[in-house]
């Protein structure tokens, strides 16, 4: 997704925050839980976590978590989420404003749900850096919307955006040979706009994993 908008990141998502006492739900995405819920724990990686509710999860299915945001208040609340579900000690949670900094280290899963935004992103090198921080025997999970809600009209979307496709993504990530895909398609579900409307959204789903050697 690409926008127009001129705002810094890390003003715009920390404001993004302060603005709602709470954003999302505080459950897991739910193609999180079906692409991993059957995988070995180990080192995960969470991008752009959030309030933590992913990386929240992961813990309490036995890894160990690495969180990342770029808004404090964002970090904050997600630790108080694990700390509340008794899995503070599981998870580690660090600012970086992706892009521009990144964490160290390799992982046995990447997970970089819908990391899309309306101010300034690099994202095809933010997924580049993703694919490259997972250990061999990993894998990268990467989930993001393919549309607007159907319910929407084009007068009502807030901001112009392209969307990445499943090919346009492999294309940009150029992985080699060592890497499998187990998951590339387009996942579709039902949500209801604020006023009530229904419809549905398109998200699109890659699940990679990398050779062991």
């Amino acid at each position: 997704m690409s926008a127009t908008s001129p705002a810094e990141p890390a003003q715009f998502w920390e404001q993004r925050y302060r603005d709602s006492e709470r954003v999302w739900s505080g459950e897991p995405n739910p193609l999180l839980v079906r692409e991993t819920v059957d995988l070995r724990p180990g080192r995960a990686l969470d991008l752009g976590c959030g309030e933590g509710a992913d990386a929240v999860w992961l813990a309490g299915q036995g890894w160990q978590v690495t969180g990342v945001d770029i808004s404090p208040t964002a970090l904050t609340r997600a630790a108080a989420h694990a700390a509340a579900a008794g899995l503070a000690e599981r998870i580690t949670w660090e600012r970086h404003e992706l892009g521009v900094s990144f964490p160290e280290g390799t992982f046995d899963l990447v997970n970089a749900h819908f990391l899309q935004s309306p101010v300034a992103l690099d994202q095809n090198g933010v997924l580049r850096r993703a694919a490259a921080a997972v250990a061999p025997g990993g894998t990268l999970l990467i989930v993001m919307h393919a549309g607007w809600p159907t319910w929407m009209t084009p007068a009502e979307y807030p901001f112009d955006a392209t969307f990445p496709t499943l090919d346009g993504v492999l294309h940009a990530l150029d992985l080699g040979a060592d890497w499998t895909i187990h998951t590339l398609e387009p996942v579709e579900r039902s949500l209801t706009a604020p006023d009530g409307r229904t419809g549905t959204r398109v998200d699109n789903v890659w699940r990679l994993s990398r050779a062991v050697g």
